[in-house]
Parts: structure tokens; sequence; C-alpha cells
């Protein structure tokens, strides 16, 4: 049987200067996927997928951005990334975000 779960990383936080989430260990996973949606302000924000081999130093995964508008939900997979995720976001204004993990094994 497969296993899945998605992780709350950020729950209606106002961001007005870049930010990166909190990582997140996926070692165990084979599959995952970002969702941001970002739920009030002004602003916008690009996202990067960022991995690590031990949640301390980062690296880009492949320098894909990500752009999230007010009021819209976005969506990516993420895939090759080995032992630690957690995301990059460069912000321009106020942002509220919801952003979520989920992730298959």
């Amino acid at each position: 049987m497969r296993q899945s779960m998605t992780a709350v990383l950020e729950r209606d936080t106002e961001f007005v200067k870049d930010f990166d989430t909190e990582p997140y260990e996926v070692a165990w996973a084979g599959e995952a996927r970002w969702f941001v949606q970002h739920v009030d302000g002004d602003g916008t924000a690009r996202y990067v997928t960022q991995v690590s081999p031990d949640g301390i130093t980062w690296c880009d995964l492949d320098g894909e951005q990500h752009l999230a508008e007010p009021g819209k939900l976005v969506s990516w997979p993420v895939q090759g990334f080995g032992h630690w995720l957690r995301l990059r976001a460069v912000v321009e204004g106020t942002v509220r975000v919801r952003i979520h993990l989920a992730i298959k094994a």
C-alpha cells in the first residue's frame, strides 16, 4: 500500500520580504508536489524549490521559478529531490500565503 501525507509549512502567514520555508525531510518519499496559495495582499512572489543533503546547506533544485499572485493557487511537481526540501521566495509587496507540501512513497 502506498503512503502519502501533506505537510502544512505556512498557514496564512504574512510576508513583506524574501523568505525560506522551514525544511522538510522527505528521504522516504518518491514523489512530491508543492501547493502555494496567496490568500491576501497586494504583492507577488516567485518560488524556487531548494534541496539539501542535511537540512542545513541548500541549493536550488533546478532554478525554475513559479509565480504566485494574489488569490491564486499554483502547484508544481518536484522530482529527483533527495533528502530535504524547502522553498525560497522572492517577495515583491505584501503577501499572505498558505504553503503545502504533498509527498508520496
